[in-house]
């Protein structure tokens, strides 16, 4: 029986090179717990870094036609570690990204559609508010906070006092807060009108 334990990584390499899988079995036990401590301390997760070690392996039973070794096997296997491990932390990066952009455009349509909804609601109930205003009153109001004319402009167009304007603003203004629940939906209202 031939004891392939004794032969070094370059007399292990040759004959991989020709499919030995004795050779193959050699590299794996010679290197395996070292590739995974490195792994390991890189990622600090046990099952991801005997991924690693495994994806490794079988990568360098694929293609170990294709393979020039430029330096050592163990040069060669620590390297295909690191460049995976990093291939990994890269990838779960673009996944954090993509979920924490994807989580803050669903909280962001929430609150935008919330807010919409929101405002239509309170912008329906001003409207209908206004409306109810005598029209004389409402007519000012309107003049003030939708065509934002002075007051001064408003007793002209209507041929009414300066006075009256401001009495009817005034009592528009007071009724509307008694109807809408209070100065900091009226704030809201003047905003929006």
């Amino acid at each position: 029986m031939n004891t392939y334990s004794s032969y070094s990584d370059k007399e292990l390499f040759d004959l991989l090179k020709n499919g030995n899988r004795n050779a193959f079995a050699e590299i794996y036990d010679r290197y395996w717990a070292l590739l995974y401590k490195h792994a390991y301390r890189l990622i600090k997760d046990q099952d991801l870094a005997q991924d690693v070690v495994q994806e490794v392996f079988v990568s360098l039973w694929d293609k170990i036609k294709a393979i020039d070794l430029q330096f050592s096997i163990s040069s060669y296997l620590y390297t295909a570690v690191r460049n995976k491990v990093l291939n990994l932390i890269q990838r779960d990066k673009v996944k954090n990204n993509y979920i924490e952009s994807l989580a803050n455009f669903v909280a962001s349509s929430e609150a935008i559609t919330d807010y919409r909804l929101r405002e239509g609601l309170l912008k329906e109930k001003i409207e209908k508010e206004v409306a109810a205003l005598p029209s004389k009153m409402r007519q000012v109001f309107e003049m003030s906070r939708i065509q934002n004319m002075s007051h001064k402009q408003i007793a002209e167009e209507l041929n009414l006092s300066d006075k009256t304007v401001k009495k009817q603003m005034s009592n528009a203004i007071k009724i509307l807060r008694l109807k809408l629940g209070g100065f900091l939906i009226l704030s809201i209202l003047l905003k929006l009108l």
